[in-house]
């Protein structure tokens, strides 16, 4: 790989409360963020989630409703050589058909002030000499994607912004984006890039921002995010029953999955296996099942709220746990607004209303404020039955009466 010396390190990018608005519509809303120099930042989120109009408002392509966004400390127009500052990739069709890969990146150069002896360096960082000489309308969407990356290093700047930079790349160019990245990150560079590829960037990133419906979900260090893949066993047995009634016991949260087939959620083969085994239970077969990583992905950008959004810390202290269960009082996770009572408060209803699955709580225990709340509307299987309703007295029949004689229907 051809090596990129030279570059300042970067700047602190700084998103606060950036609201926009077109008409009625509510692209980004009160969106705060920061990326840090030195390591590569994922803006994820679900396509129509803020992520490109975040990124030109930071570009100063589009103008802020409310709210600032800085590189920095500057708005990118009060950079006094911006090119040299910041590089960007916002998508890879504004290239003239006609015109040359090597005479495009040229003529970027001479706009920019940078010297064209650039061009041939960065064609070669990204694997583009050999084509320097096609007319970009014979590029595939991965070679415009490659010559969109040369011309954000023109001015070999400390800021890297890229928004979905992987698109149209085969495997082998996704490896090398990854390691190029990785490489300009150990420069001090600060790179923010967008994507609603979850798994992918998994392999890349070492910081999150997600965001859907322009709202802020979850920022922090991606490990946080991927500690909280809950395991789960999946045990076959004679008993299923019984099994269950063990996992229970021990904290764990079991739901059956068939007849001779119970999901263990929350377990491990270390923690679930001694249990059974202590208890005597029959087992066939113990299977580990991880959490898939873009479920989780899922359910933090289709189901959290405004008072969901948090920022996970190292160990991710916030981020979700299964739906109906307890969680730490205070603070709300990700999940529908319904799974959580509201913090300082005692939640409504009566105490069978709330705890986790398959299990009430203890009468005599109060629910603490913030806990989990089954969502609303579905049925929860520790609610009281309702009371059985007395049957209605019904009023006595009366016989009928005879009718006088010309007052039945009409012969015919």
């Amino acid at each position: 790989m051809a090596v990129v010396t030279g570059a300042a390190r970067g700047g602190t990018i700084e998103v606060r409360g950036l609201t926009k608005r077109f008409g009625r519509i509510t692209a980004v809303d009160d969106l705060s963020f920061t990326v840090e120099p030195g390591r590569i930042t994922g803006f994820l989120g679900p396509n129509g989630a803020g992520k490109t109009t975040t990124l030109r408002i930071l570009l100063d392509l589009v103008g802020a409703t409310s709210g600032s966004a800085t590189i920095g400390g500057l708005r990118y127009r009060d950079m006094p050589e911006p090119a040299r500052s910041v590089g960007a990739v916002l998508e890879a069709t504004n290239f003239h058909p006609s015109r040359r890969a090597h005479a495009h990146l040229r003529m970027m150069s001479i706009a920019a002030g940078i010297p064209t002896t650039r061009v041939e360096e960065v064609l070669g960082l990204v694997g583009l000499t050999a084509d320097a000489k096609r007319k970009v309308g014979g590029y595939s969407l991965g070679m415009r994607q490659r010559l969109q990356l040369a011309g954000a290093l023109l001015g070999n700047p400390g800021v890297l912004i890229l928004d979905e930079p992987s698109n149209g790349l085969d495997p082998q160019g996704i490896a090398w984006l990854r390691d190029f990245l990785r490489h300009l990150a150990r420069e001090g560079r600060t790179i923010l890039v967008s994507s609603h590829l979850l798994a992918e960037m998994a392999q890349t990133v070492d910081d999150v921002v997600i965001v859907s419906q322009g709202r802020l979900r979850v920022q922090g260090p991606l490990s946080a995010l991927t500690a909280q893949s809950r395991s789960a066993m999946r045990a076959r047995t004679p008993e299923p029953q019984r099994l269950a009634a063990v996992a229970h016991q021990a904290g764990f949260a079991p739901r059956p999955l068939g007849p001779d087939m119970v999901l263990v959620d929350g377990a491990t083969p270390e923690a679930l296996g001694p249990v059974l085994a202590a208890n005597q239970v029959v087992v066939y077969e113990l299977v580990q099942v991880s959490q898939n990583l873009e479920k989780l992905f899922l359910e933090l950008t289709t189901s959290m709220t405004d008072q969901s959004a948090v920022r996970m810390g190292a160990h991710g202290a916030g981020v979700g746990q299964p739906p109906g269960q307890w969680g730490p009082p205070g603070q709300p996770p990700p999940g529908s607004p319904e799974q959580w009572g509201p913090p300082g408060q005692p939640p409504p209803g009566s105490p069978g209303q709330w705890g986790p699955p398959g299990q009430p709580p203890p009468a005599a225990q109060p629910v603490a404020p913030g806990q989990w709340a089954p969502p609303t509307g579905a049925p929860s299987p520790w609610r009281p039955p309702p009371q059985a309703q007395p049957p209605r007295a019904q009023a006595p029949q009366t016989p009928p009466q005879p009718q006088p004689p010309g007052t039945g229907e009409p012969r015919r």
